[in-house]
């Protein structure tokens, strides 16, 4: 998951993606299993994806923390969490999906929209579904077995859900695909839509606002560039940022960092493994 702060040895973290033949679209998955003994204390940086945590470890189970909520086990967290930290004891393990803000409006319906900046349990969500599904999850024999089982659950609410409109899921697409630089009102007219409803069906439906969601994808991109050692201002230029002030404004929005900050804080070091590129195409979250 991405973390900063003070994290775990990786080299006690197995990590586990899915074979290609199982993947979705606007989804990601990854399973973690942490052998360490010792507590475990990350704190969780926003980047463009909805993500679903669910919680396969046995016994008290990971504990996610903000500034107004408290709570254990399985979790989903929206864009823009803001200061979240998530802490444990133990080994443990955990299945991460990152589900596009297009996709999390069909796998956790119409209602994702309201979870910006939010925490709330699975279970909220799903109801008696998200325990089901854990049992099912924790008794499968391998990693193997749980995406694909994870897959099949999301795959039928993918195909049950329609939560979008099309011309809202191809801004987000032309948003993500451009790395957050095409110029939302050229998106406006590119669609036939007024700003105004742009702005208005896009923040109802994902739950941000058109220009925050392209502050976000560029943020995400400028960090990854970030943490592959590129110079700041160098990455400023290339990410679309009007100088280096600019940047380390956006990295302090969705950081808390500075650029040197971001270049050396941990959460980005398992990214190519967890959430890796296919034939150029980013993962939710990923660049």
């Amino acid at each position: 998951m991405l973390v900063a702060g003070s994290p775990p040895d990786w080299a006690l973290v197995d990590i586990t993606v899915p074979r290609s033949s199982i993947r979705l679209p606007g989804v990601a998955m990854a399973g973690f299993h942490h052998r360490a003994p010792a507590r475990v204390d990350l704190a969780m940086v926003a980047h463009p994806s909805i993500t679903v945590l669910i919680d396969l470890s046995e016994g008290a189970g990971t504990v996610y923390d903000t500034r107004d909520r408290h709570e254990r086990g399985s979790v989903v967290v929206g864009l823009l969490p803001g200061d979240l930290r998530a802490g444990g004891q133990g080994a443990g393990e955990c299945l991460q999906i990152r589900l596009e803000p297009v996709a999390a409006a069909a796998v956790l319906g119409g209602g994702s929209a309201e979870l910006s900046g939010e925490l709330v349990p699975l279970a909220e969500l799903w109801g008696p579904e998200a325990a089901h599904t854990e049992e099912r999850l924790r008794a499968a024999s391998s990693w193997d077995e749980r995406f694909t089982i994870a897959a099949a659950l999301l795959a039928r609410r993918l195909a049950d859900r329609d939560a979008v409109d099309a011309p809202v899921a191809h801004v987000w697409r032309r948003l993500a695909g451009s790395r957050g630089r095409a110029r939302v009102e050229g998106l406006a007219d590119e669609i036939g839509w007024s700003r105004k409803r742009l702005w208005a069906r896009f923040r109802a439906q994902l739950g941000i606002g058109p220009k925050r969601a392209a502050r976000l994808v560029r943020f995400d991109h400028a960090a990854h560039l970030l943490a592959s050692g590129r110079p700041a201002a160098e990455v400023a230029a290339e990410s679309g940022y009007a100088d280096q002030s600019h940047l380390s404004r956006e990295a302090r929005v969705f950081a808390g960092l500075t650029p040197a900050g971001v270049a050396a804080a941990p959460w980005l070091a398992i990214d190519d493994v967890a959430w890796p590129r296919v034939a150029g195409v980013p993962a939710p979250g990923g660049v």
